[in-house]
C-alpha cells in the first residue's frame, strides 16, 4: 500500500497549529507499521538552515495554471527519521514570513495543489491512497476527478480528505477555477465546490473525496449540525456515509514526563506524587508566582482567542481569584482584548496570576507537568492535543465537553471514583467557574480522590497506534472496494 500525505504544514519543519502536529506524527506512525507513505509539503523559505541544507532537489518542472501563465516548480527531497519528504519550490508563492494570512493563499495552494499532482507522476510515485488535510490541499480530489481523470496512471488513486478545522475553508470566487486551476466550471455547482455563489475548496474536497475523516468521532457528529457546521453541516449531512471521526493522538517519545530533559524532576506514574510537588515549586519559581505548593496551580498553554474560550477565563478570572487559593498560568498569544486583559490581571494580582505572552516550548512542557489543573474551556475544539499531553504527564484538564475533549476526558465521577479531569456542559461562565470550583474542592478536600483521578489519567493509552491502525482500516476499505 502506498500513501501520498499532501500536507500545508508539518512539524519539525513548520508548523502553526494541530495540523502540523498531526502531519509529522501520523505518516510516523503509519511507517512505523510498515506502510509505504510519504509526505509532500509547501518548501516555505522559513524552514531551518538545519533542514535546508539536509534537502537534496530532484527535479523542476512547469505547471501551467490559466491563461497560459507558467508557474515555477521545483521539487526537493529531504530524508528523516526513514521516511521521505517531497517540499514543492516557489519563491513567489513561499517565500513569505509566515505560512498563511496572504490575500493571494487561495492562488498559492490551487498552485501546491497542480503542483503535487503533477509531481506524483515525475518522481515516480503513483500512491493507492493520497490524503489531503484541510482546505489548503482540498481541491486535489475534485482536480483528479475533473482536470486528470484522463490519465490512466492516476485513475484508481483513492481519495481521503481529513477535516482538522473547518472553520478555514478557502474561499475564492469562480473566476479561480479558470485562472487558478487551468480548468472549467464543470465542478462548479452545489454537488462540487461552488457554495453561495463562490469557490469554496473544503466543500470542493468534502464532496470529490471517497472517505473524509474528522480528528475526533464527536467533532464528525457536531460539523452535520448548524452549531458547529460553518455552513457547511448541509453538504456534510450529504456525504454522511462518508465520514470518519478518528482522535488524533500525541507523540509518546516527545511527551514524555520520565524523559523530557525540560522538567526538573522526571518522573512515571509510580513516582508522580512527589516529583510533581517538585516541578510545581520550579515552575512557580521560574515565572514569578509565590512559592506556595497548597495552592492550586490552574495552567494554560493555548491561543488567546474565543474559540479557545478565553472570553470565560476573562470574565471569572477576578472572582475565583477572590475566593480561592489558586495561582493561574497563561502561556500564549493571541488577541489583544485578552492579552491585555491577562497582563492587566497580572499587575492586579502579583504572585498569583502569570501572563506569559509569547510561546516558549519548554515553559509549556514544564506547565504540563508541574501545574495541578489543565484548563481548556474551548468553545469548539475538533480534537486537542494539550488535554491529552496533559493527563500523559499526570496534570488533570478541565475542558467544554465539545468534539475532541469530551471524546477523550471522562468527567469526575464523586461516586465511583472514576474519570481523568473535570468538564462543563453549558458554554457560560457560570458553568466554567462552578466546575473549576468543585474541582478546586476535590484537591482540598478529597486528596485520595485526586491521586486516583492522577493514576487513571496517566494510565490512558492516547499514542498514535491506534489512530494509525484506524486510519489503515480506512485505507484498506478503499482499496477493497
Amino acid at each position: 500500500m502506498k500513501i501520498l500525505f499532501a500536507s500545508a504544514e508539518a512539524a519539525p519543519f513548520f508548523k502553526t497549529g494541530g495540523l502540523g502536529d498531526v502531519s509529522y506524527a501520523l505518516p510516523k506512525a503509519l511507517k512505523a507499521q510498515g506502510i509505504d507513505v510519504r509526505v509532500v509539503l509547501p518548501y516555505y523559505t522559513l524552514m531551518s538552515e538545519e533542514y535546508k541544507e539536509a534537502c537534496e532537489d530532484l527535479l523542476n518542472f512547469q505547471v501551467e495554471m490559466g491563461y497560459q501563465r507558467q508557474a515555477y516548480v521545483g521539487i526537493k527531497r529531504l530524508i528523516l527519521d526513514d521516511l521521505t519528504y517531497y517540499f514543492v519550490d516557489n519563491l513567489d508563492y513561499f517565500n513569505r514570513p509566515s505560512l498563511y494570512g496572504y490575500e493571494d493563499d487561495c492562488e498559492r495552494f490551487a498552485f501546491f495543489d497542480l503542483a503535487v499532482i503533477e509531481m506524483m507522476q515525475k518522481v515516480d510515485f503513483i500512491p493507492n491512497i493520497i490524503h489531503v488535510n484541510d482546505w489548503q490541499t482540498a481541491m486535489i480530489p475534485a482536480l483528479l476527478v475533473d482536470k486528470y481523470h484522463w490519465l490512466e496512471d492516476y485513475r484508481d488513486i483513492r481519495k481521503v480528505l481529513t477535516i482538522h478545522n473547518i472553520q478555514f475553508q478557502g474561499w475564492t470566487d469562480k473566476e479561480a477555477l479558470y485562472s487558478y486551476f487551468n480548468t472549467t466550471d464543470a465542478t462548479f455547482h452545489d454537488k462540487g465546490c461552488e457554495h453561495h455563489g463562490a469557490v469554496n475548496y473544503l466543500k470542493g474536497g468534502i464532496n470529490f473525496s471517497d472517505i473524509v475523516t474528522t480528528v475526533s468521532p464527536r467533532y464528525a457528529g457536531e460539523i452535520q449540525t448548524p452549531e458547529f457546521g460553518e455552513g457547511l453541516d448541509a453538504c456534510l449531512r450529504d456525504n454522511h456515509f462518508k465520514i470518519r471521526g478518528i482522535i488524533n493522538g500525541i507523540d509518546y517519545d516527545l511527551n514524555n514526563p520520565k524523559t523530557d530533559p525540560n522538567l526538573a524532576v522526571n518522573y512515571d506514574a509510580q513516582t508522580v506524587q512527589s516529583a510533581k510537588l517538585k516541578n510545581k515549586i520550579k515552575l512557580q519559581e521560574r515565572v514569578g508566582l509565590a512559592k506556595d505548593p497548597d495552592a492550586v496551580l490552574l495552567g494554560l498553554v493555548s491561543r488567546l482567542t474565543p474559540q479557545k474560550g478565553m472570553q470565560l477565563i476573562q470574565e471569572k478570572a477576578e472572582e475565583l481569584l477572590n475566593t480561592r487559593r489558586v495561582q493561574v498560568l497563561v502561556l500564549g498569544t493571541g488577541d489583544d482584548e485578552f492579552e491585555h486583559s491577562f497582563r492587566y490581571f497580572e499587575h492586579k494580582y502579583p504572585g498569583r496570576f502569570c501572563a506569559y505572552i509569547d510561546f516558549d516550548i519548554h515553559l509549556a512542557q514544564q506547565i504540563y507537568a508541574g501545574s495541578d489543573l489543565f484548563l481548556m474551556p474551548s468553545a469548539f475544539e475538533p480534537c486537542g492535543l494539550s488535554q491529552m499531553i496533559a493527563m500523559r504527564y499526570g496534570t488533570l484538564p478541565l475542558v467544554h465537553e465539545v468534539g475532541g475533549l469530551a471524546d477523550t476526558v471522562e468527567p469526575y465521577n464523586h461516586f465511583t471514583g472514576e474519570g481523568t479531569g473535570f468538564s462543563f456542559n453549558q458554554f457560560n461562565g457560570r458553568a466554567f467557574l462552578k466546575i473549576l470550583n468543585y474541582a478546586v474542592d476535590v484537591y482540598e478536600h478529597d486528596k485520595k480522590a485526586w491521586h486516583a483521578l492522577i493514576q487513571e489519567a496517566m494510565s490512558r493509552d492516547f499514542s498514535w497506534q491506534g489512530p494509525a491502525e484506524d486510519y489503515i482500516q480506512v485505507y484498506q476499505s478503499l482499496l477493497e472496494a
